[in-house]
């Protein structure tokens, strides 16, 4: 079992908050917007961080993390990218290929949106973990943990600070 912290649109921001909950993971997914090296270095201080970069990442950001990550978490196929959409509105850049090749896990950020949603017809589920960051519109800063076992995506749970 893999206990993930999945957090997105840290926008150079990171505390003893955060920290907290990275220490308790086995490994860090970042949704992109990161924002500042030192937030991926802060990181990976404590644990793996597996991560993409964001429309506001700068080239130092951009030269360390790609646009897409697909991998497998134990028998998990799992596909984070920055902009990515949602069930039923997928961004164009991802759209023919979530279609014919869909992953198991889909994970965006972007939209300081907090979702998790199942995509029936395509058979996998996306996340969204919001953001965690105190730049945007958001009113909560959020981010997700949960576990995989082998196959299975389980113990979601969402963690929410005050802005």
């Amino acid at each position: 079992m893999t206990k993930i912290l999945l957090l997105s649109d840290t926008h150079g921001y990171m505390d003893a908050h955060i920290l907290k909950y990275v220490k308790q993971s086995d490994e860090v997914w970042h949704a992109g917007d990161i924002g500042k090296i030192e937030v991926a270095d802060a990181i990976r201080a404590h644990k793996p961080l597996k991560g993409v970069y964001g429309n506001i990442d700068d080239s130092t950001i951009r030269r360390e993390f790609p646009e897409h990550l697909r991998f497998f978490c134990e028998d998990v196929d799992v596909w984070i990218t920055h902009i990515g959409g949602y069930p039923g509105a997928y961004d164009r850049r991802v759209r023919d290929t979530i279609r014919m090749q869909p992953p198991k896990l889909f994970i965006t950020g972007h939209s300081h949106i907090l979702k998790v949603m199942p995509d029936k017809k395509l058979n996998l589920v996306h996340m969204n973990p919001g953001a965690i960051g105190k730049h945007g519109f958001h009113k909560v800063r959020t981010m997700l943990r949960f576990t995989i076992d082998g196959v299975k995506i389980d113990n979601l749970e969402v963690i929410e600070f005050k802005k």
